[in-house]
């Protein structure tokens, strides 16, 4: 049985995992023009065969390129601070190199206002004393120090805004996008709601 594509395949092979096909036309009498044998059929699997065929070459060749990258901010910040070993390199690719974004985050349980220092909070898992968070909403965003954590409390500089209720309490809001390999600001959740009736 062949072993056609039909599926994403593990980039870790020793050999080439492409099954070609071999196709053949018709062979026709050149006097009557009657087939004298048939040609490779035409099916779904082996055209199946070719989009992933493509598709997964394009994986490879994109991981290909991710590694090689990583080894050029590598060699780059070697070259600028020799025995780094790229300890401060991450080309965003979601393969850290010994760096990892802090992605802790809460959310406030009750609406606050200007001036306000100690915030009602669903969690203080990860957050410590003496570090900068960034509070945030649909609205408004700002940096504050942590002065001191309590039982689902935090202690902070006097906030510059009001906030809602459900307003981020983050130690990063940057949202990392791996396929493009960007950093970017992260978003104030929204949600769509569908009504539906039930009969």
């Amino acid at each position: 049985m062949r072993n056609l594509m039909n599926r994403e395949i593990p980039l870790n092979f020793k050999k080439n995992p492409y099954d070609r096909t071999q196709w053949h036309d018709d062979i026709e009498d050149p006097v009557t023009g009657e087939i004298i044998e048939d040609g490779t059929p035409f099916m779904s699997e082996f055209a199946n065969n070719f989009e992933w065929g493509i598709y997964n070459a394009y994986r490879f060749l994109i991981e290909v390129y991710r590694q090689m990258e990583r080894m050029r901010v590598q060699l780059e910040l070697d070259g600028r601070v020799p025995g780094n070993s790229g300890t401060f390199a991450d080309v965003l690719d979601g393969s850290t190199n010994k760096i990892a974004l802090d992605k802790t985050l809460t959310d406030i349980i009750e609406p606050v206002t200007i001036g306000t220092t100690v915030l009602k909070v669903a969690s203080v898992e990860g957050l410590t004393a003496f570090t900068q968070v960034t509070i945030f909403d649909g609205l408004y965003m700002e940096n504050v120090l942590i002065t001191a954590i309590g039982t689902n409390t935090i202690t902070i500089q006097g906030l510059q805004h009001n906030y809602k209720k459900g307003a981020k309490v983050a130690r990063s809001n940057v949202a990392i996008d791996t396929t493009l390999s960007e950093m970017g600001i992260g978003d104030w959740q929204t949600y769509h709601v569908e009504l539906m009736e039930v009969v």
